[in-house]
């Protein structure tokens, strides 16, 4: 080999070699740390990843991180940049997106600088990492935005449930001057037994508010000379989401109030602490659409909680849509006090504008211990059922002058059945029979009946097992019979069918109108229910059938109320093994464009005609003086 052969590989050796040695000591890109870093934070701990000061970082993420709660954050690397002057130097920028509660998404970027040292390249931690506008010693903070909860409103648009001012009465421990007499006053004025009161005032704090009862305004300011001397009474103003009274339709419309455990945990990314949520009847069937939806507002906060935050992101809350009900405040004013003094036994009115079915009031007496009768209850009928089984009779070819005979007790396989006090009308038109409410001759008439006649009768009325308004209800039950006894109890309403006055209203309404029609209560704009006309013989002879009932027969405290002529059908439906029976007292029926149904459930031998008929003519005076 020649020198200048030998020369040339010997260059070529060097400068392989120099190319060798720049290889293997070029330091790597900050890529493949800026990667490992977002897939930990990703993960949850940033501090698991390639970071300067690992423990510092775990820490001071989770306290940054801790006042948003459980909301999930996804990070992803989107580029990385080396620093021109200084390749020690780079910067990462990262995506994170936050699911926050309600389906929120709050998205920003940020940059992580890097620097290289001899364990490679690593993240410089620090608040700002976390979000560009955070400083050292904050922390970020989640604070929800709560709209205005929507009324509930009348067809007319008039509010009904609306915010209305309430005063909350409460004691204030440190201002009491003798515990026992504190509380023996309060419950003096204000009637009620406030179990467990003493307990709590001794266990809050000395200048705790403890809530004793909230009044409506009207109502606290009648009893405030009483209350305000009391020592250690305090009084808090506000507004609740209230109707025109306490009882307007109670238990149907339901309550708004502090949002329970219950509902926090079984729907965490809708309620949270502090809200007001629907509890119970339609506020909690249309809380959403009443609660509207909470807006939120993430802070960056001191960490020591001493200053206002800084908004970092927001969402306005969207506000509640109205709910609109067919209920008439005029009606359900007359149905609430017709109820008032009915203390001893449960009560339930309900009532029904004829001409397109609309509920114009729901009402439930003071002894129906908060439940909804008016609408859930489920009681036999009684005689108000004879409307069914009469319709059922006319169309097999009975006429209303037919003769039938009336006799005080007929048998049917075994079984004795009797007429209310023992009447005995012998023989006399079908139209006297019915105005008489005549258990005999309906047992008599029926007997040839085929097992589903009562029930298409009544499906013709539209009664049904699962009426649609909006809000818990139930209609009526009435099986197929099987002929005998069960035929015969099921013609006089007892046996195996049970009814809500709801249903009942519903069936006096069809009556009055001579079709069936779908009632509402919750109206909604595309809703247009379709009637269905009644046989021709059965919308013929009611309306004649149950005005005898008020002229001649067992509603007649019903015939001098003003106003146009009622028709009606009273009802009696014996229950127990007591002596004597106790009894379910129902009367139903129409006058104009109202129709009506009065439960007296669980009383003490009372007939329709004695207890509810009255109830009735109360509730029609009241409706003929608005």
């Amino acid at each position: 080999m020649t020198g200048r052969l030998i020369a040339a590989v010997l260059v070529l050796a060097a400068i392989a070699a120099a190319a060798v040695w720049w290889v293997v000591s070029r330091p790597p890109p900050p890529d493949e740390a800026a990667a490992a870093f977002a897939a930990a934070w990703d993960d949850g701990d940033p501090g698991a990843g390639p970071v300067a000061a690992p423990s510092e970082t775990s820490a001071g993420w989770q306290a940054v991180r801790e006042g948003l709660g459980g909301a999930d954050l996804t990070v992803a690397l989107r580029t990385v940049e080396q620093d021109e002057e200084d390749d020690a130097r780079a910067d990462a920028t990262l995506g994170l997106t936050w699911a926050l509660p309600g389906d929120r998404v709050w998205a920003y970027e940020v940059s992580a600088p890097m620097d290289r040292g001899d364990e490679g390249w690593r993240v410089r931690w620090s608040a700002e990492v976390a979000h560009p506008r955070l400083a050292d010693g904050e922390v970020l903070t989640l604070r929800r935005t709560t709209p205005p909860r929507a009324d509930v409103v009348a067809e007319d648009g008039t509010p009904i449930v609306t915010a209305r001012p309430v005063v909350d009465v409460g004691v204030q421990p440190s201002r009491v001057d003798g515990l026992d007499a504190t509380v023996t006053s309060l419950r003096g004025v204000l009637d009620l037994d406030l179990d467990g009161l003493e307990e709590r005032i001794e266990d809050a704090d000395p200048d705790r508010f403890v809530r004793v009862v909230t009044l409506r305004e009207p109502e606290y300011e009648d009893l405030r000379d009483q209350l305000q001397p009391i020592p250690g009474a305090v009084f808090q103003r506000g507004e609740q989401q209230l109707a025109p009274t306490r009882e307007f339709a109670r238990a149907t419309l339901g309550r708004a109030g502090p949002v329970t455990a219950e509902l926090i945990e079984e729907d965490p990314d809708r309620y949270a602490a502090g809200d007001v949520a629907g509890l119970s009847g339609l506020q909690r069937t249309y809380d959403e659409q009443l609660g509207g939806r909470p807006g939120l507002e993430v802070l960056a906060v001191p960490a020591d909680g001493e200053a206002d935050g800084e908004e970092l992101f927001s969402v306005d809350p969207e506000p509640g849509a109205p709910v609109t009900v067919s209920l008439d405040p005029d009606v359900q004013t007359a149905a609430d006090a017709a109820l008032a003094g009915q203390e001893e036994f449960p009560t339930a009115i309900v009532a029904i504008r004829i001409s397109d079915g609309h509920v114009l009031a729901v009402a439930n007496g003071p002894a129906s211990g908060g439940l909804d009768l008016a609408l859930t209850g489920r009681y036999p009928p009684g005689s108000t059922f004879k409307i069914v089984t009469t319709a059922a009779l006319l169309q097999t070819g009975l006429e209303v002058d037919d003769p039938i005979t009336c006799p005080a007790t007929t048998t049917v396989d075994g079984r004795d059945f009797r007429n209310a006090e023992d009447q005995a009308l012998g023989e006399v038109p079908f139209r006297t029979a019915f105005a008489s409410s005549c258990n005999t001759a309906f047992v008599e008439l029926s007997r040839d009946l085929p097992p589903s006649a009562l029930r298409d009768a009544a499906s013709a009325f539209g009664l049904g097992s699962g009426p649609e308004l909006g809000v818990v209800a139930t209609g009526a039950e009435v099986p197929a019979t099987e002929g005998g006894t069960d035929l015969a109890a099921s013609a006089i309403g007892q046996g195996q069918v049970l009814v809500s006055p709801f249903a009942v209203a519903e069936l006096a309404a069809a009556a009055a109108r001579g079709a069936a029609l779908p009632p509402s209560l919750v109206l909604e704009e595309d809703a247009a229910p379709t009637s269905t006309p009644l046989p021709d013989a059965v919308a013929d002879e009611l309306p004649g059938l149950m005005r005898a009932v008020v002229t001649e027969g067992s509603a007649t405290v019903l015939a001098d109320v003003p106003g146009e002529p009622v028709h009606a059908k009273t009802g009696s439906a014996e229950y127990g093994d007591q002596t004597p029976p106790r009894t379910h007292a129902w009367v139903t029926g129409w006058q104009g464009d109202v129709a009506f149904a009065v439960l007296v459930a669980e009383t003490e031998d009372a007939f329709g005609g004695r207890a509810a008929a009255p109830i009735a003519a109360d509730l029609l005076i009241r409706l003929a003086d608005r």
